[in-house]
């Protein structure tokens, strides 16, 4: 904030700002939404501060400050958050901004002529200001909606700074004119308009005129323009893009009443995926592994497909021919498969090693990095481990354990072992127990000498929204349908360091997608009381299913059993389904473990299928 790099009690006046030379930093400043002006005013600022221009140096912190706020335009009550929490400590947020602070905002807006800037500082002093002055809405609106439609700079905040134009609208109903109609017009005016070289811009304002309920009476037309580009793509082979206009047009088809074209579309998604699954077979470097996921995918996709709509499109058959593709991939997929081993840990340079791992990526290599600080744990590995610690010393084995909850409660025993060659049941219970037990070690040596390091450099370096990681999620294959926002959300939380939501929002999360997974594979996940109510099992009743492993491999398997499920590690689904952790164990290490993993598990399928797309063979570690 200013008050923290200028003096308090040092005024600022009009001529102060138009002295200070805002319109030089902006003019000077490659664009790049309000990262690059919270950047280049802050830089000025420190400059001015050096030149001992201290007024001016007032003026550019705080505009600086003002630009430096993410925004949030689906929150009314919060629409500006941080861009930077880490630690306790956090960046602006609009609360941190003196009175004195808004009301010199307020007597410069009109001075602007900046529609980025004027749209920011005006919007600042509408929510801020007291009594409120819906002038200050308006021209917040009229400076938002003056931005430019284009792929560009869509991706550079315009996105949001449009969405919260019409949510600004909306709230003021009437006393916002026509500036509602206005806009809907302009973004179906560039929707028209938008050609298969604009990438995704059509789609994405498509999304906008969904979400937001406008377009109604134009809902066949979009719908229509949608499939068409989704067809062009398809044509050239760009079977990504062709999904996601596919997809969309499904939905909007949908919206018009046009229920078998909305199938239509939803059959085209699932051939999509059948498509890229032949071409990962056909490739230089063919991956089984890969076809697999996109047959499982085209699967699940017919499945959304209600059974009254199936005989027009063969729906049945073509389920029946897709399982034994799916079953011949995935038995030749077992034979891609390999071993990745890693050396023994030395924390200090593993801190180092972590932070290099990520630093000075672009963001999605970052991520990569981030995603695959460690693998997973090698289960047969972690089993002689635990064999060989056992004959070296025996006393802590023969010895029965008991595990008890923080409230003190006995939730588990262990019972002693004989330490034979061929070990008893007993004895596997207790080599299981032990297994657990060096897992949590391993996980907080993981997140110390890892995670939270290769994490710290990711936030300095890069930004990201929670569109991002719903957009992530949304194109994960492990993510089931209709559970991409709640995963994004989970993912971001994490990103955010806000674990205690990153928990209650993936846990669950992650029950689900087991869940999914095993019905899809078409295994039985309820169980039949004598009533004959058929409930569906928890997450540690179906990781107990043999044909976890198949689906998942032995080493996630144990990773979510170890994590979500046993009485002698963290137990975190239970524990966390019965209100049992609190705010420190929400934020244990083996609350950023689990967030890690779930970004591994999305991050990867998603990059894994990413490359299959481009016909790279560069995928990523296991």
């Amino acid at each position: 904030m200013s008050a923290e790099r200028c003096p308090a009690d040092l005024g600022i006046t009009h001529q102060d700002f138009a002295d200070c030379g805002w319109k030089e930093v902006l003019a000077k400043t490659e664009r790049d939404g309000y990262l690059s002006m919270w950047q280049a005013f802050h830089a000025a600022a420190k400059q001015a501060t050096t030149d001992g221009r201290q007024s001016h140096a007032k003026v550019l912190w705080l505009l600086g400050d003002a630009c430096s706020m993410m925004l949030s335009p689906k929150s009314i009550n919060e629409p500006f958050k941080p861009a930077i929490v880490m630690r306790g400590q956090r960046s602006v947020i609009p609360e941190d901004l003196s009175e004195s602070d808004i009301t010199f905002l307020s007597e410069i807006v009109d001075s602007i002529d900046d529609p980025w800037l004027k749209a920011r500082l005006a919007d600042l002093v509408w929510i801020r200001k007291r009594p409120r002055d819906v002038g200050y809405t308006l021209v917040a609106i009229d400076s938002y909606r003056s931005i430019p439609l284009d792929t560009e700079t869509w991706v550079s905040d315009g996105h949001e700074c449009w969405e919260r134009a019409i949510g600004l609208a909306r709230m003021l109903k009437a006393g916002s004119g026509d500036r509602l109609k206005e806009m809907e017009d302009a973004v179906i005016r560039t929707f028209d308009t938008a050609t298969r070289q604009d990438g995704f811009l059509a789609l994405w304002l498509a999304g906008l005129l969904f979400d937001d309920g406008l377009g109604r009476d134009k809902q066949a037309i979009i719908a229509q323009k949608l499939e068409s580009l989704g067809r062009e793509f398809d044509d050239e082979g760009d079977l990504h893009r062709a999904r996601e206009f596919f997809k969309a047009s499904a939905k909007w088809f949908k919206a018009a009443g046009d229920n078998p074209k909305s199938i239509e579309m939803t059959v085209a998604v699932a051939e999509s995926f059948v498509k890229e699954a032949k071409a990962r077979i056909a490739s230089e470097k063919p991956s089984h592994m890969a076809a697999a996921g996109f047959y499982e995918d085209a699967i699940q996709t017919y499945r959304t497909i209600p059974r009254s709509e199936r005989p027009a499109h063969r729906v049945d058959e073509r389920l029946k021919e897709l399982q034994l593709c799916l079953t011949e991939s995935g038995m030749k997929a077992l034979d891609e498969m390999g071993v990745i081993s890693t050396p023994g840990i030395n924390l200090s340079q593993t801190i180092e090693d972590a932070r290099d791992s990520v630093r000075g990526k672009s963001v999605s290599e970052a991520l990569k990095a981030l995603a695959n600080v460690y693998p997973y744990v090698k289960v047969k590995e972690l089993r002689d481990n635990v064999i060989k610690k056992n004959q070296q010393f025996p006393l802590q084995a023969i010895f029965p354990a008991t595990v008890m909850s923080r409230d003190g409660r006995v939730i588990a025993r262990r019972p002693g072992m004989n330490l034979n060659d061929t070990p008893s049941d007993n004895d596997e219970i207790g080599i299981h127990t032990e297994m657990i037990h060096d897992h949590g070690i391993l996980v907080g040596l993981v997140v110390q000498g890892r995670i939270l390091p290769a994490l710290e450099v990711l936030l300095l370096e890069h930004r990201l929204r929670e569109v991002d990681f719903i957009n992530l999620a949304n194109q994960s294959p492990i993510v089931p349908p209709g559970r991409e926002r709640l995963f994004g959300m989970a993912l971001f939380a994490g990103y955010d360091y806000d674990f205690v939501t990153a928990l209650h929002l993936l846990v669950p999360q992650i029950e689900n997608m087991v869940r999914f997974h095993l019905k899809c594979a078409g295994v039985k996940t309820t169980t039949l009381d004598s009533k004959g109510i058929e409930t569906e099992n928890g997450l540690s009743t179906l990781m107990d299913l043999p044909e976890c492993e198949t689906i998942f491999g032995e080493d996630l398997t144990f990773e979510i059993q170890a994590l979500f499920c046993d009485a002698f590690g963290p137990n975190l689904r239970n524990e966390l389904a019965h209100g049992l952790l609190d705010d420190r164990a929400c934020q244990s290490a083996y609350a950023i473990y689990a967030w890690w993993l779930g970004l591994k598990l999305v991050f990867n399928t998603f990059w894994n299928a990413a490359r299959k797309i481009n016909g790279s063979n560069e995928e990523a570690a296991a």
